[in-house]
C-alpha cells in the first residue's frame, strides 16, 4: 500500500546550495503520486528557477506575499489549510532563526505561522553554523513548538569542510514521510495512552537541604515530546528541571520519589509506561523538621525508596501493556541492564553509560542499548546522536510494538 498516494505536501524551498536537491525530492514525491504545491523564497531563486519547479510539480509556484492576485485568495491561509504537511528544504540557519522567533515577513514564514499542520524541516548549512549555540537554541525552540527535523547528516560539504550540517538525501526524506504518515494513521486509530517519568527527585534532609542527582530530564522530555507528536495521549511526570513543557503534553511536576509514585498511580491505566526518571534509590529515614545548624550533631539514616518501575511492571490489574525502564550505568552496561530487566520484570530496559560526559547527565547527546525481555528479540544499540533523535527511534519502536 502506498501511504503517500494522494497526500498533499506544501514544499517550501529556501536559499541554500542544497536547494537543487529539492528538484529530486519533487520528482520522487510525484512518483509516489503526491500532490505538491511550492513556495520559493527570494534567495532560493538564486539556486533554482520557478520554471523548473513548475514543470516538475505541474502546479504554479507561490513566492510573493503581497501579490494582489495571490492574496485575493489569502494564500498564506489557504495554502496552510490545503496541505497535509509542510516540508521545508533546505531549512537554512536564517529560516530556522526566523521561524523560531515567529517572524512573518514573507510568504513562506507567514504560511508557517498561520499553519495548523505539521511542519517538517530538513536543515542544511555549514557545520559551524549548525553547531553554533544560537542555531541550536533556535532548533530547540522549534522542537518545543512541535516542529519536526529530518537530519542534518554528517559528511562532506559544498564549502569543502566535513561535519554535521549536510542535508538529508531526498530518498531518505521520502522514507521519513512514509513513516510519519503511517504512524500517524495507526496512532489515530488505536488511541494509545502513555505515561513518562523524567528528571531527578529530591529527598529532603531538613527544610533547606536534600539529596538528589545530576539528571537533567532531557531524554525523558524528548520521549514525551516524540510520543505526543505521534498523536499519543501523553502525560509527563517530571522531577525538578529547567526544561520547557513539550507541546501537547500533560505535565505534572513533583519533587520527591513518593510524590512521583502517587501521581503515577493516579494516571493508571495506561498503554505505555516509560520510566526515564532518575529516582533516588534511598530517602532520609529521620527527616529533621527544623533546619540543622552547624553546631548541631547530625546523623543520617537512609531507607529504600519506592521502586516505581517495579511497581508498574508487577501491577496485576493495571499493568501497562508495555513498560520501559532506564538503566544509568558507569560499568558493565549490558550485564547490569539484563539483571535489571529480570528483577524488575519490565519489557525493555534502555541502558546508557553516564560515566561518559559527552552522553551523560545534562548532555544533549546520548548513546543507548535496548535490552528486551522477549527471547526472540535481539538487543540493539543506538549509536551516539542527539537525545531528540534517540527519542524518535524509541518512539517508532514503541509504536511498531503495537502494530506488529
Amino acid at each position: 500500500m502506498n501511504i503517500l498516494k494522494n497526500k498533499k505536501i506544501l514544499l517550501i524551498i529556501c536559499g541554500g546550495i542544497s536547494a537543487y536537491k529539492s528538484l529530486e525530492l519533487i520528482r520522487l514525491l510525484k512518483k509516489e503520486e503526491v500532490e505538491i504545491k511550492t513556495i520559493l523564497t527570494k534567495n532560493s531563486k538564486k539556486f533554482i528557477t520557478p520554471l523548473s519547479v513548475t514543470s516538475l510539480t505541474q502546479n504554479k509556484v507561490y513566492d510573493d506575499l503581497f501579490n494582489a492576485e495571490n492574496e485575493a485568495e489569502m494564500d498564506h491561509i489557504s495554502l496552510s489549510r490545503w496541505c497535509d504537511a509542510i516540508v521545508i528544504v533546505p531549512a537554512t540557519a536564517n529560516t530556522i532563526s526566523k521561524l523560531s522567533f515567529g517572524k512573518s515577513d514573507d510568504l513562506a514564514s507567514t504560511v508557517v505561522l498561520a499553519s495548523n499542520k505539521q511542519v517538517i524541516l530538513a536543515p542544511a548549512m555549514n557545520v559551524r553554523m549548525w553547531t553554533h549555540r544560537a542555531t541550536q537554541e533556535n532548533v530547540n525552540r522549534l522542537k518545543n513548538y512541535g516542529y519536526l527535523f529530518i537530519g542534518p547528516e554528517t559528511g562532506d560539504m559544498a564549502c569543502g569542510e566535513y561535519g554535521e550540517g549536510k542535508m538529508t538525501e531526498p530518498s531518505q526524506i521520502i522514507t521519513y514521510l512514509t513513516n510519519f504518515f503511517t504512524i500517524n494513521k495507526i496512532t489515530s486509530k488505536i488511541k494509545l495512552k502513555a505515561l513518562v517519568t523524567a528528571g531527578p527527585t529530591k529527598e529532603y534532609i531538613d527544610p533547606a537541604r536534600f539529596i538528589s542527582n545530576q539528571s537533567s530530564g532531557k531524554q525523558g522530555y524528548e520521549i514525551a515530546r516524540s510520543l505526543a507528536k505521534r498523536g499519543i495521549d501523553t502525560t509527563l511526570i517530571s522531577g525538578p528541571t529547567n526544561l520547557d513543557t513539550p507541546e501537547n503534553v500533560n505535565i505534572i511536576r513533583v519533587e520527591t520519589a513518593n510524590e512521583m509514585f502517587e501521581e503515577t498511580k493516579k494516571k493508571l491505566p495506561a498503554d505505555i509506561a516509560i520510566c526515564a526518571a532518575a529516582v533516588s534509590d534511598f530517602k532520609i529515614a529521620n527527616f529533621y523538621n527544623n533546619k540543622i545548624k552547624k553546631k548541631d550533631k547530625m546523623s543520617l539514616d537512609f531507607e529504600k525508596n519506592i521502586d516505581i518501575l517495579e511497581y508498574l511492571s508487577n501491577h496485576n490489574s493495571l499493568r501497562p501493556k508495555l513498560v520501559l525502564g532506564f538503566a544509568a550505568e558507569t560499568n558493565d552496561l549490558l550485564k547490569n541492564a539484563q539483571e535489571k530487566i529480570l528483577t524488575k520484570h519490565c519489557d525493555w530496559i534502555i541502558a546508557n553509560d553516564i560515566s561518559k560526559a559527552e552522553i551523560g547527565f545534562g548532555s544533549d547527546f546520548n548513546e543507548v542499548s535496548i535490552v528486551y525481555k522477549e527471547k526472540n528479540k535481539q538487543n540493539e544499540t543506538i549509536s551516539r546522536r542527539r537525545k531528540s533523535e534517540i527519542a524518535e527511534i524509541i518512539t517508532d519502536k514503541v509504536v511498531e510494538n503495537f502494530i506488529s
